[in-house]
């Protein structure tokens, strides 16, 4: 940053993807996704990090999850 501007750099927008699941195995996200408080699609995300991972396929340059929860106050 130069010249004294305080802005963040704009952020990479996030990927949509359509998704097609039987409603099964949807109903089985939500209810993992509820029972630890995230949405269904935190949830995918988390899984699929994990399988990324453990597959050792995981990308090094992917921005962390966000955090939880209400953003700090600044």
């Amino acid at each position: 940053m130069s010249g004294g501007n305080d802005k963040p750099e704009p952020q990479q927008q996030r990927k949509q993807v359509l998704l097609r699941l039987d409603p099964a195995v949807h109903e089985a996200l939500a209810r993992w996704a509820s029972d630890e408080l995230r949405s269904v699609n935190a949830q995918i995300e988390i899984v699929l990090r994990r399988a990324l991972e453990a597959e050792g396929r995981a990308p090094r340059d992917a921005r962390p999850l966000p955090r939880r929860g209400r953003p700090r106050k600044q």
